[in-house]
């Protein structure tokens, strides 16, 4: 098993197999940003599925497909049944839904286990502000999609902004338990300016009046084994996470790293601690040299971000480093 020099075993990979969307959500993607990477300095699939064989190899048993919008990488069921053949235990998918109703079934034959959807509002002016486009009827064909398909779980992401979609919130936690998904809050992370002008809102006090609202207890139940804190229903049918990097963060607990597109291993979402691996790929490193990198490269994972204390410091944005 990984393990950093913190002790935290580091048994999740998520890999950005595109930078680009065909969104332009004000909290991660700018909505003139041209400067995506060159197609050239993508790492191939083959050098995809190479890392992370190295990492399965390592002990990461769960792998999670992101971008941008990983369904913009063309053939990427493809990509994803050459990765589960390696033997994950667990495959995802993030998407902002957009193009989920042409591949959901394709995703679920090639062994995606289950998706995580990007919805931060039900209203369709609202999702306009916030993305740039008309996009609530795909995105809801989307789901339609995965349901038929029996991707499950099926967790939607809400960015929760002051006063942006604040008032949307129980009427999004309505909509997620009355039709079997998971409603996960995110609290503005502030990456870029992107992230920096997004209008923070701090989870606290929304737990508080969705706790009352629908009776919820706390949830010890591992879901995917990301940092989300979840709740339940009385009868453990419906859960609502809440992930809170700034107002309580879980960096004592982190078991992830991630693989940008252009090959890049981010070692921490939060701090600039990088190992480049594209070039040593296309060098002839070896399977034993690659593992050693890897291993390497994890002594130098930051024991924690530092949003709170130097909000300005990351100029790179969300969509940039994968999610």
């Amino acid at each position: 098993m990984l393990q950093d020099r913190f002790g935290r075993t580091i048994d999740y990979l998520r890999v950005s197999v595109t930078d680009r969307c065909d969104l332009r959500c004000s909290y991660c993607l700018p909505a003139r940003f041209t400067q995506f990477e060159e197609p050239s300095h993508w790492l191939t699939f083959a050098e995809i599925e190479r890392v992370v064989a190295a990492f399965v190899r390592l002990g990461v048993q769960r792998v999670r497909l992101t971008g941008g919008e990983p369904l913009l990488r063309r053939n990427l069921p493809a990509l994803a049944a050459q990765l589960k053949a390696l033997g994950l235990r667990d495959l995802s998918l993030s998407t902002n839904a957009t193009q989920l109703a042409k591949y959901a079934q394709s995703l679920k034959a090639a062994g995606v286990n289950r998706i995580n959807v990007s919805l931060d509002t039900l209203d369709r002016q609202c999702m306009q502000d916030i993305t740039g486009r008309d996009a609530l009827a795909q995105v809801m064909a989307g789901l339609a999609a995965a349901r038929a398909a029996e991707l499950s779980p099926i967790k939607l992401n809400m960015v929760a902004m002051k006063g942006v979609n604040e008032a949307e919130i129980e009427a999004m936690a309505d909509f997620a338990l009355s039709n079997g998904y998971i409603l996960r809050l995110i609290e503005a992370m502030p990456l870029g300016d992107t992230g920096r002008n997004a209008q923070f809102l701090e989870l606290g006090a929304v737990r508080e009046r969705l706790v009352e609202r629908y009776q919820l207890v706390p949830q010890a139940l591992e879901l995917g084994g990301g940092p989300a804190r979840y709740w339940q229903t009385p009868d453990g049918s419906a859960q609502i996470g809440f992930i809170t990097p700034r107002s309580q963060h879980f960096c004592a607990t982190c078991n992830r790293v991630r693989l940008t597109v252009d090959g890049t291993l981010y070692l921490c979402l939060g701090q600039e601690s990088t190992v480049e691996l594209r070039p040593l790929l296309r060098s002839g490193i070896s399977d034993t040299e690659l593992d050693a990198v890897i291993i390497a490269a994890i002594e130098l994972k930051p024991e924690r971000h530092e949003f709170n204390e130097q909000p300005t410091k990351l100029i790179r944005f969300m969509s940039q480093t994968g999610g």
